[in-house]
């Protein structure tokens, strides 16, 4: 059993043969020399597959899924909301139920309408406390054949953690599939198909690559026939990634391990500083042994992710917070090298206050983001 650090820079290489690169180059074309029966063809067309896209959605395998007997299979999409659309409307069908989370990613109350102009009930509940489980059991009291319930753990912004494995035995007790969405964790930080979910979908943007040079998404599964109803989807709707893109994130999977352990080190120590500041309220982040949902991160993560989510005063007290910076971009997304952060009621869709902020931490040296925050907050306060 190789450790995770050999696994990420191992992982979906080819064989070893003399005189060839150890990492392919990327594949770039439309189409394949196809003699014969092309139902046999390995690679025929650029829209069905990819020999770039093989090699990573082997890796991704291997990282969410790493004992081989499991035989886990995973897909590669052109960004993490394909991915998420693709898993949740190929799965369901009229007069099919869905729970989903209340406070997750803010593109999923469009995304629920798609699926309700389908014809598919959806119900929503908050990633903490028993609020799945209410909404599963009151589905199930309504007579509702619940196909999906959908975990985003932790929640994004909101940094609340859920109980996976509990989740996911009442689900299939329900007949129902687990999905969570694994971006903020990281398959070194958190492995869902060991927890009992039927798939792990993510964004790969974000800490997968972790360079902010490629848009991606992935969805893992150990079930072969899920992936093949994805698969289809993903063929029929054109929803390809670009084989740089996938040759881009298989390329920044050798540092994954090394990004992912100097993430979580440095947002545990700017989540320390930030809990000594009065002006801070509502602090989060997974890995502080006061979080309300620590203990339960322990259990099921083993990196807390790069994320520190807190309140300032005011939605003007945070714009001169994030003004004062100089090491932290103002930027959305997170998981990257570079650490960013911006305040998130300024795009509209989350339920958080004027002054929240969502703080993504790279992989600076800890003593210099630590200052810079420090000054910014100093700065803010005068």
């Amino acid at each position: 059993m190789t450790g995770d650090g050999t696994r990420a820079v191992r992982a979906g290489l080819p064989a070893v043969e003399p005189y060839q690169p150890p990492m392919p180059p990327p594949v770039l074309a439309a189409h394949y020399h196809l003699p014969g029966d092309p139902a046999v063809a390995p690679f025929g067309y650029g829209r069905e597959n990819n020999p770039t896209w093989v090699a990573l959605e082997r890796a991704i395998a291997e990282l969410e899924s790493p004992e081989p007997e499991d035989g886990a299979q995973a897909l590669v999409f052109p960004s993490g909301m394909a991915a998420i659309s693709a898993t949740l409307l190929s799965l369901t069908r009229p007069g099919d139920s869905v729970v989903l989370p209340s406070d997750g990613y803010q593109i999923w109350p469009k995304l629920r309408q798609r699926a309700e102009e389908r014809g598919v009930r959806t119900h929503t509940a908050p990633t903490g406390g028993d609020g799945q489980l209410a909404a599963l059991a009151a589905a199930r009291g309504r007579g509702e054949r619940v196909r999906l319930l959908w975990l985003e753990t932790p929640s994004n912004p909101g940094l609340d953690v859920c109980d996976i494995a509990r989740l996911a035995r009442e689900a299939h007790a329900q007949g129902a599939l687990v999905a969570v969405d694994n971006t903020l964790a990281t398959p070194l930080g958190q492995r869902p198909l060991e927890l009992g979910a039927d798939l792990a979908v993510a964004s790969g943007t974000k800490a997968l690559n972790g360079h902010g040079d490629v848009l991606l998404g992935y969805v893992a599964a150990r079930d072969p026939e899920l992936i093949d109803e994805i698969r289809q989807w993903r063929t029929v709707l054109g929803a390809i990634p670009g084989p740089l893109e996938a040759w881009l994130a298989h390329r920044g999977l050798a540092t994954l391990q090394l990004r992912v352990a100097r993430q979580a080190e440095n947002a545990l120590a700017v989540a320390r500083a930030l809990a000594a500041r009065p002006e801070v309220t509502g602090l989060r982040h997974p890995g502080l042994p006061e979080d309300r949902d620590h203990a339960l991160a322990a259990r099921q993560m083993r990196f807390f992710g790069c994320v520190v989510s807190f309140t300032l005063p005011d939605r003007e007290h945070a714009e001169r917070f994030l003004a004062a910076l100089r090491l932290v971009d103002d930027a959305t997304s997170f998981g990257g090298v570079r650490s960013t952060a911006e305040r998130r009621g300024r795009w509209g869709g989350d339920a958080v206050p004027e002054g929240f902020v969502r703080l993504s931490v790279g992989i600076e040296d800890p003593e210099d983001l630590v200052a810079d925050i420090r000054r910014a907050l100093e700065a803010a306060a005068a």
